[in-house]
């Protein structure tokens, strides 16, 4: 195997628009590969699907950074998120990840998800009639954006006012390319953030509401399970996940029928397959690429490459799900394509909790749009629109043209 580490060229718009050549040239040379990713990191690409599978569920690799040997990682964290923010459920291990995880695995459960679909619809309705009648709109800041951010936001208890704040400094805390973002923007958009959660669990404390954040502080404060670091970093974690992954599935899927038309008008005609759909989007081009972090606690053999201990692994979800070892004709969109178990969302301990939210989201709004916006089709070149780089994957915009239509 070669051993020289290959560069993801995030500075190249082609390959942020496109990654997919060269995923599959990585995944031919070999199922580990070294790779410079975003922010100039090195890590260990697991590129195949049964090499993925396995190892997110293997105990010797960590979720946490502090495993990791390259002091960069930590040194490349804002000083408020390496204070406060790395006591999260996506960062530790059993038994804090097991503890962690059983507090607000309530909140997802199946009867709630199903319980909040008819409030997504409403939503996703409301979102439409802004701009049916307009004849043209720019999907992700219109509708897949602020539909995520809505449903999460009245589910943890956030106020309405609060949520354009919230989204502006996400935006520069998660903003990722071939260079570093500016520490001092990146640092404060952290601090920002962490004195608003700070301030709303007081108000919580203070006037408890039926929602996520006032039941987890209750088990913080009475039942001493959550420090009050711990509390913060989950309010930030259901926060931010609830809604960053879902604006890309909602916008990617969007952006992938489009491209091809062919399945677009299956699902038109079809509405019942969109389940599956959405499962195909997910795999095909989903929201996180190229993966999962993890971080070797020794010396892990992976598929007969030793991978020395406090390195980066990253599972590239991206890469496996589209093995052709696992999916046949991987690189064909297929919304009837069946046995679709991607790694999307993870595996193992860390499966993501959101999913169930995320497809029923991503199931109301893709099947809304197509309803509700007939003749749906891209305003630009699809050559021109513009993609994020590095570790979230969607369309940054979405400019589209539609047969204008009265509201609901």
């Amino acid at each position: 195997m070669n051993q020289q580490p290959v560069l993801l060229p995030y500075d190249d718009p082609a390959f942020v628009a496109d990654p997919f050549p060269l995923y599959r040239q990585l995944r031919e040379d070999g199922p580990v590969r070294r790779a410079v990713i975003a922010g100039g990191l090195e890590a260990w690409l697991v590129t195949r699907y049964e090499d993925g599978l396995a190892a997110l569920s293997d105990p010797r690799l960590s979720s946490d950074i502090r495993d990791a040997s390259d002091p960069r990682l930590i040194r490349q964290l804002p000083q408020t998120e390496r204070e406060s923010m790395l006591s999260n459920m996506l960062r530790s291990d059993p038994p804090d990840h097991t503890r962690l995880r059983r507090l607000v695995s309530k909140a997802f459960t199946a009867r709630r998800v199903v319980d909040l679909q008819p409030r997504i619809q409403e939503i996703a309705d409301q979102l439409l009639d802004a701009v049916a009648p307009a004849g043209r709109a720019e999907l992700v800041t219109d509708f897949a954006l602020p539909l995520p951010v809505t449903v999460i936001s009245e589910l943890l208890g956030v106020p309405v006012e609060d949520r354009y704040d919230f989204q502006r400094w996400t935006d520069d805390m998660l903003l990722r390319g071939a260079k570093l973002p500016d520490p001092a923007v990146v640092d404060e958009a952290w601090q920002r953030m962490r004195s608003y959660l700070t301030k709303l669990l007081e108000t919580k404390r203070a006037r408890p509401a039926d929602d996520l954040l006032s039941a987890l502080i209750t088990a913080r404060d009475e039942e001493q399970r959550l420090n009050e670091d711990e509390l913060i970093a989950m309010a930030f974690l259901l926060l931010v996940a609830g809604y960053v992954t879902t604006v890309n599935l909602i916008g990617g899927g969007i952006a992938a029928l489009l491209a091809h038309p062919q399945q677009l008008k299956l699902l038109r005609d079809d509405p019942s397959l969109l389940p599956g759909a959405i499962e195909e989007f997910l795999r095909y081009d989903g929201p996180v690429s190229p993966g999962i972090a993890r971080f070797a606690r020794e010396d892990v053999k992976i598929a007969g490459v030793t991978v020395p201990s406090g390195a980066t692994v990253l599972v590239a979800s991206a890469i496996a799900d589209r093995d052709p070892a696992r999916f046949p004709d991987p690189d064909r969109l297929d919304i009837t394509r069946q046995d679709n178990a991607h790694l999307a969302f993870g595996h193992g301990i860390h499966y993501c909790l959101g999913a169930p939210l995320a497809r029923l989201e991503g199931k109301i709004a893709i099947g809304t749009a197509l309803r509700r916006l007939p003749g749906l089709a891209l305003d630009v070149p699809p050559g021109e629109l513009r993609w994020r780089p590095g570790g979230l994957r969607g369309p940054a915009h979405l400019p589209v043209t539609f047969t204008p239509s009265g509201p609901y």
